[in-house]
């Protein structure tokens, strides 16, 4: 629907334009002819190029965020805190201190579209999930500071839906492509350090989504929710490629196709878990830095099947899947590949480390 969109210029807000995600949906806006803010905690002069108003700021600003927010017509939320792991106060007051600062100065300004960034972790990943549902419950427990921040955030954004502003969640999983800075290349990262494992039998289906599918499906909520009965608003909605794929399968065959040798050794999700445990308490007890090389969510999430049902948003949002997902791996691993020849001292070093100390760099999860 949103490359379609034939109505008059809309000033949209974008927060985290400057991020993998965010910046794929300014620089959609900007091309369909939009006015376009950009906020980012930093300038980012190349999209700014593209035609939108670069405005830096920090969400958590509640003074900050009203200004920003001053004549705007849709808000598209995509800024987070994100990862497996970190201070607990520190997500809270990102993910939902800065989304009620956002949704707070959106009903001050009259601003009457607001779309979401939330993520399919909000309902958990204890247990498999194959074709789910939009019925599917928030997790009842939480095991990292992110899924629980974001579940708390996008009930505050689906609750604040009304006559004044209509709003609505989008749950892109896994979102891959040109841009990814931190989810993929961690895994080449690891994997080129020899430090990457299958957690569980390998045989764990899930759902991708291409970047440009991700950016499309918050322009097609934006557009639906145009109309004021529009039966998307105060919903959340699950965004993918719609073709799950064999996840360990998948991630050798981008590994074989870097170059660099197939994934085979293998942990039980239970000894998985034991482990996480551990370097969790370990972290925690010690104040040490960074991350721990696993957290028992991250072990859950890569050993878990997660596919969901497309069908609701194809029919509410007009959500069509633009990027297959053999063109969107075969982006994905143009992108790498790419980073490899201009990185390839960083990944060497980040190999070295590893097999030095036995340790092995962090994975981040992108909307898991």
């Amino acid at each position: 629907m949103g490359d379609r969109f034939e109505g008059p210029k809309r000033t949209a807000v974008v927060t985290g334009g400057g991020g993998f995600l965010g910046r794929r949906i300014v620089e959609l806006l900007c091309a369909r002819g939009d006015n376009v803010r950009m906020v980012a905690r930093r300038r980012c002069l190349a999209i700014e190029a593209r035609g939108a108003t670069g405005i830096q700021l920090d969400i958590r600003d509640a003074t900050a965020v009203a200004t920003a927010l001053q004549g705007a017509d849709v808000v598209f939320h995509a800024a987070a805190k994100t990862g497996p792991w970190g201070a607990e106060a520190e997500f809270w007051a990102v993910n939902v201190g800065g989304t009620r600062n956002l949704l707070n100065a959106a009903q001050a300004c009259g601003v009457r579209r607001f779309v979401y960034t939330s993520t399919p972790s909000v309902v958990g990943c204890a247990d498999d999930v194959e074709n789910g549902g939009s019925d599917l419950p928030y997790a009842a427990v939480h095991e990292s500071a992110y899924p629980a921040s974001k579940a708390e955030a996008e009930r505050m954004v689906l609750a604040a839906n009304g006559a004044g502003m209509r709003t609505v969640a989008l749950r892109p999983h896994l979102i891959i492509g040109p841009g990814d800075r931190h989810m993929m290349p961690r895994l080449v990262r690891r994997a080129a350090a020899g430090r990457l494992w299958i957690i569980g039998d390998g045989r764990n289906r899930v759902d991708l989504t291409d970047v440009d599918n991700a950016a499309w499906a918050h322009l097609d909520a934006a557009d639906a929710l145009s109309d004021s009965a529009a039966r998307c608003a105060g919903r959340a909605y699950f965004i993918s490629n719609g073709e799950p794929v064999v996840l360990w399968e998948w991630l050798n065959r981008i590994l074989q196709g870097l170059g660099l040798p197939p994934v085979t050794q293998s942990l039980p999700l239970g000894v998985a878990r034991l482990a996480a445990a551990a370097a969790e308490g370990l972290w925690s007890v010690l104040r040490l830095d960074g991350e721990p090389p696993v957290t028992r969510f991250l072990a859950s999430a890569l050993a878990r099947s997660h596919w969901y049902d497309l069908e609701p948003a194809r029919r509410d949002l007009g959500y069509d899947v633009r990027v297959s997902m053999e063109e969107s791996t075969q982006r994905t691993l143009q992108w790498l590949a790419a980073l490899l020849e201009c990185h390839p001292a960083e990944t060497l070093e980040v190999a070295r480390d590893a097999a030095a100390t036995g340790t092995s760099p962090n994975i981040r999860s992108a909307n898991m």
